[in-house]
């Protein structure tokens, strides 16, 4: 009888011990922003993957068209979803665009703990990058 006690104590122990450690790694995640965030490096972009648990980054050219009609739907998506979401213009940042091998416009790259998980080239509608997102999450 006592060794049940003793082995009852033990297993209460150990779920405390899981459970801080639970509460405490979700207390370390800071949310994702509001807004997207507009990264001009690769320490920018290095930075904000380390950062966030999921984040969308897209590649993007002011010229291009369909990359101007998926911005509300990328601006939705950071405000709405739990992703962060990084902005990256290619004229402006040539060395990082060509680093993830980006040949067109629109490029969404999606990071999940701080590594590539999906890449998406061209207009997508806002259900795909939701469902991709709650995917990672």
């Amino acid at each position: 009888m006592a060794e049940n006690i003793e082995e009852i104590r033990q297993r209460k122990l150990e779920n405390l011990r899981e459970r801080a450690e639970s509460e405490q790694a979700s207390e370390t995640t800071t949310p994702a922003p509001s807004a997207p965030i507009q990264i001009s490096e690769q320490t920018g972009l290095t930075e904000t993957v380390d950062e966030y648990d999921v984040v969308l980054a897209d590649f993007y050219a002011d010229w291009c068209g369909p990359c101007q009609m998926l911005e509300p739907i990328v601006e939705t998506i950071a405000s709405e979803t739990d992703a962060a979401v990084a902005k990256i213009d290619i004229d402006a940042n040539q060395q990082l665009a060509a680093e993830y091998g980006v040949r067109s416009v629109p490029t969404l790259v999606l990071f999940a703990d701080g590594q590539p998980v999906e890449r998406l080239v061209g207009m997508q509608d806002e259900s795909r990058l939701r469902s991709l997102i709650e995917n990672h999450v």
